[in-house]
């Protein structure tokens, strides 16, 4: 078994330095929990960035994992499989109806859904093809997905980036309306900004955006791969604006852990894609689909009913914290267990510090603590991420 320092070694020599990692290196989990090569416990407010909904070693989709790994893992999507039609109906059916792509990432998911709405678009004019998009929006690091993103210090040196993106403050209604014409093929939105800080948009904005696309026949595409999947205590959480989009996009949490992504449209827009428009060898490959299911499965109103709760018992958590440090926690934003908290500093040194106190949380946009746990995650559970808190705040402020 190697060393930790065996570990970074090999990893600063083998492995493309993409990522700024923190120096533990994870072994297993148990629920909220996980465990370091050292059996040192931290518990988990970050779930693998709002992935592992169901916790670690939740029983029935290990089993769901295992069973089909016996069974078969992976086969062409040339053939049918039982467990990607069961995952793609169960998903359709939250949506209330339309049809499902099954891919292997957010990114991916994003990109079948910019593709299939210019193919939309394209059906009803050449010249519609313009996309819409937010500032400080996160859509994947893909070419198009990285030009749908509206961060610039994401773009910098991909160039030539491909054509036809705008963007437009994220919940500023007047601004995208100026915007927005004959030739928007579409406007695409995180119904929750995440990696951009954990931003919702005034109660009325989703309305206004469904009917400024009705009147323009443009597609709306919702990006929920960290909002969706339960997170806010409704399935999706365009659900809590009482709105539907043309098409919305779904990852991380989807099955758990095991990698996939998915994009489901009404079936208005996806009757634009036929046979070769669209694929993806791995994509709603067996093994996916069966963790998937398992996920799906588990997501039932009561589910969700704790994950409102538990959710609103954490702002109300970290209101009361903020009312404690109202020089240091400038706001606290977010709906059901994704959440935010704005510092007037930079968080990262925190988010080390509670990494030493056993909690991990993430810092996203320089300030923002971020907390996306798993959604098993208790009130108690939720008490003991907060005594760490209580303790490490205090000495940055």
């Amino acid at each position: 078994m190697k060393t930790n320092e065996q570990i970074y070694a090999a990893d600063a020599r083998d492995y493309l330095p993409v990522f700024a990692r923190y120096k533990i290196v994870l072994d297993h989990g148990d629920g909220v929990y996980v465990y370091d090569t050292q059996g040192k416990k931290y518990i988990d407010f970050l779930g693998g960035i709002a992935v592992n909904v169901l916790g670690h070693g939740y029983p029935a989709l290990v089993d769901a994992v295992a069973s089909q790994a016996k069974k078969m893992i992976h086969c062409s999507n040339l053939y049918y499989t039982e467990v990607q039609a069961d995952a793609a109906e169960k998903l359709a059916k939250r949506f209330g109806g339309g049809k499902v792509f099954f891919g292997n990432s957010g990114a991916e998911a994003n990109e079948g859904a910019i593709k299939l709405a210019r193919k939309y678009a394209h059906n009803i004019s050449e010249k519609k093809s313009g996309i819409i998009c937010a500032w400080h929006s996160f859509h994947g690091r893909t070419l198009a997905t990285l030009t749908a993103t509206g961060q610039p210090k994401y773009q910098e040196g991909f160039g030539p980036l491909p054509g036809g993106f705008s963007y437009v403050d994220f919940g500023d209604y007047d601004a995208l309306e100026k915007m927005v014409n004959e030739k928007t093929c579409a406007v695409m939105l995180e119904t929750i900004q995440g990696e951009g800080g954990v931003h919702v948009p005034p109660p009325d904005y989703f309305k206004k955006v469904r009917a400024l696309c009705d009147r323009y026949g443009a597609v709306l595409i919702l990006d929920e791969i960290q909002s969706g999947m339960g997170r806010t205590g409704k399935f999706f959480a365009f659900e809590h604006f009482g709105i539907k989009p043309d098409i919305v996009t779904l990852a991380k949490g989807l099955a758990g852990g095991v990698p996939i992504g998915a994009f489901v449209a009404t079936d208005k827009v996806a009757s634009a894609f036929h046979a070769g428009d669209h694929g993806s060898t791995f994509g709603g490959n067996p093994l996916a689909c069966a963790a998937a299911n398992a996920v799906l499965d588990a997501m039932t109103p009561d589910f969700l009913a704790n994950v409102e709760t538990t959710g609103a018992y954490f702002k109300e958590r970290l209101l009361e914290l903020q009312a404690k440090l109202p020089w240091f926690v400038k706001e606290v934003r977010g709906t059901g267990l994704i959440l935010g908290m704005e510092l007037t500093k930079e968080g990262r040194d925190i988010v080390n510090a509670c990494l030493e106190e056993g909690a991990i949380i993430n810092c996203t946009a320089g300030n923002v603590l971020r907390f996306v746990p798993p959604l098993i995650v208790t009130k108690a559970e939720t008490d003991e991420l907060m005594n760490v808190l209580e303790r490490v705040l205090p000495r940055f402020s």
